[in-house]
């Protein structure tokens, strides 16, 4: 049964813990072209807000790997983003990432599916909320 709004609700477990370390955050900064914010160097670094996509993005694979959705990533536009912060990561943060599907509308062959990716740290504290809009292509019948 291809991905329908009976599966909203539908939660995978947390990701493995992710280190937040000081490379890490020097590499992204530098990505985006930052690589000078002191806010990203020093033992007080907090990472750049959109690093949270690093973590919610490793737990995008359990959705895809759900046979039961009949997802593929090569058939799946990513049509929006937004965070909810708790607090910035910070470096030495430890953090996990769990995948729930909020929302999804099929039209036709396409379903737009709203998923939430609750980060936190191992200790059990809230850190962010990223919440994406994806668009999913059905095969051709």
């Amino acid at each position: 049964m291809p991905i329908s709004e009976a599966h909203v609700g539908r939660s995978y477990p947390a990701t493995s813990p992710y280190e937040v370390t000081g490379p890490k955050i020097a590499e992204f900064a530098t990505a985006l072209g930052e690589p000078d914010n002191p806010a990203y160097h020093g033992t007080d670094a907090i990472a750049p807000p959109t690093f949270a996509v690093v973590l919610a993005g490793a737990a995008w694979s359990s959705l895809f790997a759900d046979p039961e959705l009949e997802l593929s990533l090569a058939r799946t536009v990513h049509v929006d983003q937004g965070f909810r912060w708790s607090r910035p990561l910070r470096r030495g943060d430890q953090v996990t990432a769990q995948l729930t599907i909020e929302k999804v509308r099929v039209r036709g062959s396409a379903a737009f599916i709203t998923i939430a990716v609750a980060l936190a740290t191992t200790a059990g504290e809230p850190v962010a909320v990223a919440s994406s809009t994806l668009l999913h292509q059905g095969e051709a019948q």
